[in-house]
């Protein structure tokens, strides 16, 4: 199997790279640095869902225009929703506090917006991410998974992806960047869930 990962980030190839590998899939993983994309796509879609599709769709047509046959397009789109704040910050977590933000921006920016909430239960929140797989044959899959849990009041660890610093996943007391390596792992498992659905499905048409 090979597959356009459509993304420059090193960490999340690693990544799928290793959920693939667990879970027996012998995959060649290409970024888009490796067939020399490097154009900007507008992600301009209300949900996850049109967000992650958009980008599938732009790899896909630079795939046709190009001749790169026989691979699988996968991109994803992720974020944490809030609840009390009705889902921000959303598709726009990348962008949260402006296009040029640090870390520490966009997380002050939320803490401040949760500071009227201060019962744990009012402070609910799930990380999100959407995986859109396009077939050799042009069919389109789509995969959800889910990680729930708490916002922080206090920053924890900062560093790694942008959220985990205040994100507090069900059943623990601390952020996950507080967590060792092999809890993150396990609790952190948005993407993880959502790549074995899309694995799931590709099983279900005998794609090897």
């Amino acid at each position: 199997m090979e597959i356009i990962y459509g993304t420059s980030n090193k960490n999340k190839v690693i990544s799928m790279t290793k959920i693939l590998k667990e879970n027996n899939v012998d995959a060649k993983l290409y970024t888009l640095a490796d067939i020399g994309f490097n154009q900007e796509i507008v992600e301009d879609g209300k949900t996850f869902e049109e967000n992650s599709a958009i980008k599938a769709i732009a790899i896909k047509e630079f795939c046709d225009e190009n001749n790169i046959k026989d691979k699988i397009i996968i991109t994803d789109d992720a974020g944490l929703c809030v609840d009390k704040l009705n889902g921000e910050p959303g598709v726009y977590s990348a962008r949260y506090a402006g296009e040029n933000a640090t870390q520490v921006q966009k997380l002050e920016k939320l803490l401040d917006k949760m500071k009227k909430y201060e019962k744990q239960e009012d402070r609910t929140c799930v990380f999100v991410c959407v995986l859109t797989a396009i077939l050799p044959n042009g069919e389109k899959i789509v995969a959800r998974g889910e990680c729930k849990g708490t916002v922080a009041k206090t920053l924890g660890k900062l560093g790694g992806l942008t959220y985990v610093p205040i994100f507090i996943p069900e059943g623990f007391d601390k952020p996950l960047s507080d967590l060792d390596k092999k809890t993150y792992e396990a609790t952190h498992n948005h993407r993880d869930i959502a790549v074995k659905k899309l694995i799931k499905e590709f099983k279900l048409r005998n794609i090897e």
